[in-house]
């Protein structure tokens, strides 16, 4: 783990904690971390409890506290330590890049499930209005990931009840995003862009980037080589894995589908800027690097996939 990706751990950290209403501050554009001094503790510091224990109306101790919390099962990190009034102090653990990647794909698409809110029982009101019968079934599988027991009340069948405007012939995979991306307070997305194979269509971005790790698969078998888990670059990508299980939860906890959405969208356009450095150039030989991007491709893959069941969506292996 390098020092960028433990300021974006972190950052992901605070985000977490403001997400889930521990902590009620703005969040900031970035968190410094800093190799520690000599006779300090650790191998990195940062002083962002201290920053924030004022907008926050807490002590720095406890804002370092809450945001060790979130960092404490975080696969790079071997120990996070709170010293003096509230610097946050981390040791790292080798090969934590490959950890997150063989976690990913050990779990399938069913990495980020947990059990967070094992014991709480939702209920879920029944409704026959198209939008809110489909926001009520993806909530319902939202919670249920995170260990939730839910009852729902029977509502009608959503795709068969669309006013005139959202056209059954538009197709499920489109109307359910054009539902769930926007917020449950704003309008859904008019569908008829969604159905254009193009860049700015985020519905396109992301089964395309997921259908490319499985081209990429092929591609390098064809080749000879096949993924194998390993240090790599590719911070951002692995960042926005390592935030999967929390967007998951936020998204259950918040009754928030669309951020599951946005989410993939961040995921699929990291993926689409890495890929170019998966497979060998011109006569270049597989190498160890190939081998762990092309891991770290799947397991990006494995997530677009996971992200997209969630809310109902396929991941076509071709598009």
């Amino acid at each position: 783990m390098t020092p960028a990706d433990l300021s974006l751990t972190v950052l992901h950290a605070v985000r977490r904690a403001v997400d889930d209403g521990a902590l009620r501050v703005d969040v900031p554009p970035r968190v410094k971390v800093e190799r520690t001094r000599p006779g300090g503790v650790g191998e990195y510091a940062s002083s962002v409890a201290l920053t924030l224990a004022r907008p926050a109306g807490r002590t720095p101790l406890d804002v370092a506290g809450i945001l060790r919390e979130r960092l404490r099962d975080v696969s790079g990190l071997r120990r996070v330590e709170i010293t003096g009034p509230g610097f946050l102090n981390f040791t790292l653990r080798e090969d934590a890049d490959a950890d997150l990647v063989r976690e990913i794909l050990a779990a399938g698409t069913s990495y980020g499930h947990g059990t967070d809110l094992a014991g709480t029982v939702v209920l879920l009101a029944g409704t026959t209005a198209p939008r809110d019968a489909l926001v009520t079934e993806t909530l319902a599988r939202l919670l249920r990931s995170q260990g939730a027991d839910v009852e729902i009340g029977r509502y009608g069948e959503w795709l068969h009840v669309h006013p005139g405007e959202y056209d059954p012939s538009y197709g499920e995979d489109v109307l359910r995003w054009a539902f769930l991306r926007a917020a449950p307070h704003d309008r859904p997305l008019d569908p008829a862009p969604l159905l254009v194979p193009h860049e700015r269509n985020p519905l396109f971005r992301v089964r395309y980037a997921y259908s490319r790790t499985r081209r990429l698969l092929v591609n390098a078998r064809q080749l000879g080589f096949s993924p194998e888990p390993g240090d790599c670059d590719g911070a951002a990508l692995l960042g926005l894995l390592r935030d999967h299980p929390s967007a998951l939860l936020a998204a259950a906890r918040h009754r928030a589908p669309d951020r599951v959405a946005r989410h993939l969208e961040a995921v699929a356009d990291a993926l689409l800027a890495f890929q170019h450095t998966v497979l060998p150039l011109g006569d270049e030989k597989p190498s160890a690097a190939h081998r762990s991007r092309l891991a770290l491709a799947e397991a990006a893959g494995t997530v677009l996939a996971g992200g997209l069941s969630a809310l109902g969506i396929s991941a076509p292996d071709r598009i």
